[in-house]
């Protein structure tokens, strides 16, 4: 088996460069932007290495960049935004990148609507803390599964029978972290019933496979890259997160659905009913209007589209006219202004002041 590194560098040939290459975007960059002042170069946070999110922050900056110098779209180039440069960068997940984001640090960040909609509110598991006021939605990508992860020989069938058990969880404050222990108190499973485990994303799977765990939490879009790598040494099923409070969480908070992981992930022989949380790209209220939207046309364009599908299966799931559903956070006023140009509905409750539709002949309405 290789290791996870060396298929981390597969993927990332395989996967992040499928449709056109980002380093040679960065290549051109070097010797383009001297000359050429309207190249852009943004961030992206994307994710840990061995979550989905990490592949997906290289497709994303793929997709939305289309570098000086750049064949057109129309005649078989990228379908980014012109003059734009997008860097995806290794993170510690979506927490890391909200607050990256509303610091400047970075442009653009992939985060669960959860915390997303948490920290712009302080609220919920960051109640007493400063809002994050100036965050603001791009769309919902796509949903990324709760994963219950156990040894395949552990007697464990449902959230309640983690009573007593050890549990590993993301360090504290992560979303890897509060998300489950929402999961764990709505199952009325206390703090002080199981052994809540705090470890870094990858260091949770080899603790699991030795032994030092009996479950896990890992909420990422299946197929996780770490839990198919954890599949192939050690035999490990995915325990349902299912039941009338599951159904119950769905339909009171926005953020969650129920969902499934799919038949023959990580061996599995039948689908797995699970919850699952919406994946955003988020950007600060301050990113130019023009830009927001087009960075929301980019996303869309059937040509990237396709990228995503044949990137992760998580981009089969993918659906423009669910961007601006699933969150509270409010969706920033130019990608707002392309949704609605799109005649997509968008709840108003998601925009903090209304945004009139493009017309139907302005030179940034056309469709993707």
């Amino acid at each position: 088996m290789k290791p996870l590194r060396d298929k981390i560098g597969m993927i990332g040939r395989r996967r992040l460069l499928a449709g056109g290459a980002a380093l040679p975007a960065l290549a051109l960059m070097g010797a383009a932007a001297p000359q050429d002042r309207e190249t852009k170069v943004i961030r992206l946070g994307s994710g840990p290495t061995g979550a989905t999110e990490f592949l997906f922050g290289g497709l994303i900056a793929n997709a939305i960049s289309n570098p000086p110098g750049s064949r057109e779209c129309e005649r078989g180039g990228n379908c980014g935004v012109p003059g734009l440069i997008t860097v995806a960068q290794t993170t510690g997940g979506a927490v890391e990148n909200l607050r990256a984001v509303a610091r400047g640090d970075i442009e653009l960040g992939l985060s669960q609507a959860d915390v997303a909609s948490w920290l712009f509110d302080g609220s919920g598991p960051y109640a007493g803390q400063e809002p994050l006021s100036n965050l603001r939605a791009i769309g919902r990508l796509y949903p990324a599964a709760i994963h219950l992860v156990v040894r395949d020989t552990a007697k464990i069938n449902g959230v309640t029978d983690l009573k007593g058990k050890r549990v590993g969880i993301g360090m504290n404050g992560t979303a890897q972290s509060v998300t489950p222990r929402m999961i764990l108190s709505a199952f009325n499973v206390h703090a002080n019933q199981v052994q809540l485990k705090p470890l870094a994303f990858t260091a949770m799977t080899d603790a699991l496979a030795a032994g030092t765990i009996d479950a896990l939490f890992v909420v990422s879009a299946a197929p996780v890259l770490a839990l198919e790598d954890l599949a192939r040494s050690t035999p490990i099923r995915i325990v349902p997160i299912a039941g009338p409070i599951a159904d119950k969480i769905a339909d009171v908070l926005p953020y969650y659905s129920v969902g499934i992981v799919p038949a023959g992930t990580y061996g599995a022989p039948d689908d797995v009913q699970t919850l699952e949380v919406g994946i955003l790209l988020v950007a600060r209220a301050n990113l130019d209007d023009t830009l927001g939207f087009n960075i929301a046309r980019a996303l869309w364009h059937e040509r990237n589209v396709a990228l995503f599908q044949n990137g992760h299966p998580s981009g089969k799931t993918m659906a423009k006219e669910a961007a601006g559903s699933g969150y509270t956070l409010p969706l920033h006023q130019g990608a707002a202004r392309y949704y609605l140009g799109q005649g997509i509905s968008v709840p108003q409750q998601t925009m903090l002041a209304p945004v009139k539709p493009v017309r139907a002949n302005s030179p940034n309405s056309r469709s993707s």
